[in-house]
C-alpha cells in the first residue's frame, strides 16, 4: 500500500484541531526543560544538568517542528517569534532547519533532499556526518531559499553569534555549558532525527520508520511517531497517539517498521 492509498483510507483532518490546553502543552512543552537544566548548571552540577538538557533539545525541536508546519495554533507571527527565540537557545537558524525540512517533506530521499542525506548511511557514518550536515543545512538555505527565508537566516545567525560572543566574553559558565550542549545536540542531528527515522525506507520513503509502546513514546514525547508524520504533516504532534490508533485499527496489515 503506498501513502496515497493510506492518505485516504484515514480519518485525519478533525485531529489539526488543538484546545486552548493543547496549544499551551506545546508552545511551552520546552520550558520545564530548559529552566531545569540551566538552573542545575548555575549551581555547577553539569552532569545532572545533562538529561534535562537533552529533554530540552527534543522537547525544542518538537515545538519548532510543528511550527514549521503551522501546527502549533498561535498564528503566523507568533509562529515565527518562536521559531527565532528557540534558534537563540537552541544554536542554529531554525528558519533554516524549516526550509530543508519543507523540501524534504516535497523531495523525501530525493537527492534534492539535503536534509535526508544521512538515511543512506551506516548508524556511525551518520553520527561523523552531523557538523558537515548542520553546515549544509544553512548553506542551502543561503543559496536557494527565497528572500525572507535568506534573512531570517542572517538575522538568527548574527542574534546567536552576538549572543554567543556576550556568554564567552563575561565568562558566563552556565550558558557557556549550555551554547556547547546545544551545538552537541545540533551536531547529533543528521543521527537521531534522520538515520533514525529514515534508514532502510527508499523503497517507500514516505513510508519512514514509527515507534509503538507506550513508554517509548512517553519518553520520546511522541517524536518517533515519523511514518504518522510524513502521511499527515498537518497533525499536531500531541495528536499523532491518536493518529496511530486510528492507522493500526483501519490498516491492521500496514508494514510499519520501528525506529527503535
Amino acid at each position: 500500500m503506498n501513502h496515497l492509498e493510506v492518505i485516504r483510507a484515514i480519518q485525519w483532518k478533525d485531529l489539526k484541531h488543538l484546545s486552548f490546553k493543547e496549544m499551551l502543552i506545546e508552545n511551552n512543552i520546552s520550558l520545564p526543560w530548559f529552566f531545569i537544566s540551566i538552573f542545575l548548571a548555575y549551581q555547577q552540577y553539569y552532569i545532572l544538568a545533562l538529561p534535562f538538557s537533552g529533554f530540552y533539545f527534543l522537547t525544542a525541536l518538537r515545538q519548532v517542528h510543528n511550527g514549521f508546519h503551522n501546527s502549533l495554533g498561535i498564528g503566523k507571527r507568533l509562529t515565527w517569534l518562536s521559531l527565532y527565540l528557540n534558534s537563540l537557545t537552541m544554536m542554529a537558524s531554525i528558519h533554516a532547519v524549516k526550509f530543508n525540512h519543507i523540501r524534504h517533506h516535497k523531495f523525501c530521499l530525493s537527492e534534492d533532499d539535503y536534509e535526508g542525506k544521512s538515511a543512506s548511511m551506516k548508524w556511525y557514518q551518520a553520527i561523523l556526518y552531523g557538523p558537515r550536515h548542520m553546515f549544509l543545512i544553512h548553506w542551502v538555505t543561503f543559496k536557494k531559499a527565497n528572500k525572507a527565508y535568506q534573512q531570517n537566516l542572517l538575522l538568527e545567525l548574527g542574534s546567536i553569534a552576538i549572543l554567543i560572543a556576550f556568554v564567552f566574553y563575561f565568562q558566563i559558565h552556565f550558558m557557556m555549558y549550555h551554547v556547547l550542549v546545544m551545538i552537541l545536540g545540533e551536531f547529533l542531528m543528521a543521527f537521531f532525527a534522520v538515520w533514525t527515522v529514515h534508514h532502510d525506507t527508499h523503497g517507500h520513503p514516505d513510508i519512514a520508520r514509527t515507534q509503538r509502546g507506550f513508554w517509548k513514546n512517553k519518553l520520546t514525547f511522541s517524536m518517533f511517531y515519523h511514518m504518522e508524520h510524513h502521511l499527515f504533516p498537518a497533525v499536531p504532534t500531541i495528536k499523532l497517539p491518536e493518529l496511530a490508533e486510528r492507522i493500526d485499527k483501519i490498516l491492521p496489515e500496514l508494514n510499519k517498521k520501528q525506529t527503535f
